[in-house]
């Protein structure tokens, strides 16, 4: 047997184990994991890319098979499966995955659905015309190339990379012990961004917020708060949170619907759905009735029927808690920085970015430099040439050959090999006085041209403002609108009220039972006697007859005709537009089927010293503490017993010790103190509030406030203030007093309210016209008086509703703060 000695090498195992894992680590890190901070590509991504060049796939050229570009890839420069490669090519090419997409594919490249692309036999791709700028000036020795795996040929170690790649379309992968997680940017943002940081090298991450306000996914949806931006642009790490855009609508037959028109990024659609489908299958998420996708070329589009007594809202929030409605985005800023990985924040990424534009116009300036030199040494020689053509000519046309010729012009003129050359080469048509010409003048544009390039490597600055001016020139091509909305409101632990902005909304109810919630800015102030502008749509034989003002996040108690109270929340009623009908009250509350609304009162919160009075048609008033109503049952509470044919037609906000005022349809009045009815249960009857003339109900009852005015509008459109003091108190139950003359021509009293001159006061009429008012412009009049025209009604018109606008100039007037 031979010797096997000088061949053995003793290892110990640990030591080979942890330098072999050390050296396969550092491999798929740095050459396979994860990107480079400068072109924001990983080593595959920048192969394919380099490959199109090679091949002369430009925008403006035809489409070639893929499987012929993967060929090319894995011959020359990427040695690992086929695959893998056109799985990396395919996502370049999706714009559902890259914001700004690199490459046009042509065919089946996969869907939003987790469809797979068609095979690569079958597809065909090129460059997209942002990849021009990934790729320009590669040939002018901008970057640095180095051989490929087999010495055959060279490839880039970076590209040049004109677009802040690394931000605007992000990366993700997971290498050995770490991984990188970077979302897509708007292109406009960074661009600004890189401009900020041009302008001041110094600017923080907090300053680049101001530009960069955060990821800019290709699919749009909602960043739900900005924590997680701020964390991770100033460490590198964070993490958001990805809300689906929804819109909520009404059907035709009622039905509230929900519309999903974007989801968070990287969630698969289909799969989306089918949770969807299975939650409601399950019975986790009640209230859904039907489940549809009708995306389509022009977007997407998944449908969402609800049953009639289902809360919208209450549905979406359940949506976004069970499936990937919403969903995180861990952030990690890891690329690698002089082939090392490093987690950066904002203003390094960026910083990064430009050192290396800063080279790259560098060298590029010294390319064209040593060309433009090079150049203007020929036509130095060719100068020479030219002035002493005669003697040039000679000594071409004695000498035997032309390397003869070439030593003869260098020893005579004192030229260099290149400059003798280049005369050698010189046509015959160069000598005319034009090409003569020509000549000079490239001269001199070359050394124009000269002297500006070192002007340029002399001065940081001058370089600083090439990249500025080519960042906006690559800005006003490519830059788009951002598709990501960022929300103030962080999505916590899944309280719809805290998605919601406070503000407030005008609430109207119709007739037949259609309620909605319309932001205040789509109402303006007008004058008396103005036309007004449509409030609400509604059909025929409808007619809008309620309408208040309120905060988004307070209370709404729904008092109804038959003496029961609901509760809501603002912003569980559904927004419309200003000409939509609305949405059925019984998809929001469980009513009888002969109940309906009368009085809705908005409150911030049940305060123990408030109390809820009450007046019926009748005349019977109740006082009740406001906290025997705070309950959320679904089926409502009882507030008022109410005798045989009365209804519940008022209900006030008291503190116990105010003055009321009643006021009738036959324009009668009574004042008297709320301390004359003692407060009862909920479930009791009340007492007499005022004794009616037979054929008279009561229609408004109110609370007196110190030197406000009483404010009566008729049917017609007509009214009138009195001062309060007109109206003497009298004890509980009399029969009042004269409020306003009624007669055909002003009609019957539809409204009452108490006012004061800095209060403004929308009404309403039953075709839906709506008017908002000064009450300083309304006449201020006697009792026994028909007052004056506030608003023109048509033939078939009539006003049904008026309401106090609560300004924030005037906050002890807000009805929501009790």
């Amino acid at each position: 047997m031979a010797s096997l000695t000088g061949k053995v090498i003793p290892l110990d195992i640990n030591n080979e184990m942890k330098n072999s894992y050390l050296d396969y680590a550092m491999s798929v890190i740095v050459g396979r994991a994860l990107p480079d901070v400068r072109d924001g590509l990983k080593p595959v991504h920048r192969r394919i890319l380099y490959s199109l060049h090679e091949l002369g796939l430009t925008p403006d050229k035809s489409y070639r098979k893929s499987a012929g570009i993967v060929g090319k890839v894995m011959q020359d420069f990427h040695p690992h499966g086929d695959s893998a490669i056109y799985d990396a090519m395919v996502r370049l090419a999706q714009d559902f995955a890259s914001r700004y997409p690199l490459i046009q594919g042509h065919g089946n490249f996969g869907s939003i659905d987790g469809d797979p692309p068609a095979a690569m036999r079958y597809t065909e791709a090129r460059m997209a015309k942002i990849t021009l700028e990934m790729l320009a000036d590669i040939d002018k020795e901008t970057v640095d190339f180095a051989p490929n795996y087999d010495n055959r040929t060279e490839e880039p170690t970076i590209l040049p990379s004109k677009i802040p790649n690394l931000l605007v379309n992000g990366s993700s992968g997971i290498a050995v012990g770490m991984a990188t997680n970077i979302p897509p940017h708007n292109m406009g943002e960074v661009i600004d961004g890189v401009l900020m940081m041009i302008k001041d090298p110094n600017v923080t991450p907090d300053d680049l917020m101001k530009v960069i306000k955060g990821p800019d996914f290709p699919t749009g949806a909602t960043i739900m708060g900005k924590d997680g931006i701020r964390q991770a642009y100033r460490t590198g790490r964070g993490s958001v949170k990805m809300r689906a855009q929804t819109t909520i609508e009404t059907k035709a037959n009622g039905r509230p619907v929900i519309i999903v028109n974007e989801i968070p990024y990287q969630v698969n659609k289909a799969k989306l759905i089918e949770k969807i489908a299975e939650l409601v299958k399950d019975k986790k998420i009640e209230g859904i009735s039907d489940l549809r996708d009708e995306s389509d070329r022009r977007g997407m589009r998944i449908v969402i029927e609800l049953k009639k007594d289902s809360n919208p809202n209450v549905i979406l929030n359940l949506l976004y808690k069970h499936t990937q409605m919403q969903e995180s985005f861990g952030i990690i800023m890891l690329a690698l920085v002089n082939n090392e990985p490093k987690v950066l924040n904002l203003a390094q990424v960026i910083f990064h970015y430009l050192e290396h534009q800063k080279d790259v116009i560098t060298r590029r300036t010294r390319y064209e430099l040593k060309k433009a030199e090079a150049r203007a040494h020929i036509v130095e020689g060719l100068r020479i040439a030219l002035a002493n053509l005669d003697e040039v000519i000679k000594t071409i046309r004695e000498s035997k050959n032309t390397e003869e010729a070439r030593r003869g012009l260098v020893d005579k003129f004192n030229l260099t090999e290149i400059q003798a050359e280049a005369i050698v080469e010189m046509r015959l048509r160069s000598l005319t006085a034009l090409e003569v010409e020509k000549l000079e003048k490239e001269y001199k544009e070359l050394l124009e041209k000269i002297d500006y390039l070192r002007s340029i490597l002399a001065d940081e600055q001058k370089v600083l403002n090439i990249i500025r001016d080519e960042l906006l020139v690559v800005k006003e091509k490519f830059a788009d609108a951002r598709r990501t909305l960022i929300s103030n409101v962080a999505a916590g632990d899944f309280d719809i009220e805290d998605l919601i902005d406070e503000e407030d909304m005008v609430v109207t109810i119709t007739n037949q039972g259609y309620i909605k919630r319309i932001s205040m800015d789509t109402y303006r102030s007008q004058k008396r006697g103005g036309k007004g502008i449509t409030a609400m749509g509604t059909k025929e034989e409808d007619f809008v007859r309620d309408l208040f003002i309120a905060s988004t996040h307070h209370f709404l108690l729904f008092f109804t005709n038959k003496g029961k109270v609901y509760r809501l929340k603002v912003y569980e009623v559904p927004e419309a537009s200003r000409t939509a009908k609305g949405t059925p009250i019984i998809n929001l509350l469980s009513f009888d089927s002969d109940e309906y609304v009368t009085t809705v009162i908005p409150i911030k919160e049940f305060e123990e010293t408030a109390y809820l009075f009450m007046a019926t048609k009748h005349g019977i008033v109740k006082k009740t503490a406001l906290t025997e109503y705070n309950s959320s049952r679904r089926d409502g509470l009882i507030a008022i017993n109410l005798d045989e044919k009365d209804k519940l037609v008022a209900v006030e906000l008291t503190h116990g010790k105010e003055e009321i005022i009643m006021c009738t349809q036959e324009g009668i009045a009574i004042r008297f103190s709320e301390e004359d009815v003692r407060p009862m249960g909920r479930v009791t009857r009340g007492v007499k509030g005022i004794t009616l003339s037979q054929n008279d109900h009561v229609v408004k009852m109110d609370v007196i406030k110190e030197g406000a005015s009483l404010l009566t509008v008729t049917a017609n459109g007509y009214g009138k203030r009195t001062p309060m003091d007109e109206y003497r108190i009298q004890a509980r139950g009399g029969k009042g007093i004269i409020n306003i003359k009624t007669t055909k021509r002003n009609g019957a009293v539809t409204g009452v309210l108490v006012v004061s001159e800095e209060d403004e006061v929308m009404m309403i009429s039953a075709e839906g016209i709506i008017i908002r008012i000064n009450v300083k412009d309304v006449s201020s009049m006697g009792r026994n008086t028909q007052g004056v025209t506030l608003m023109r009604t048509g033939e078939n018109d009539h006003i049904v509703a008026i309401a106090k606008v609560i300004t924030e100039e005037n906050e002890e007037k807000k009805i929501l703060d009790i």
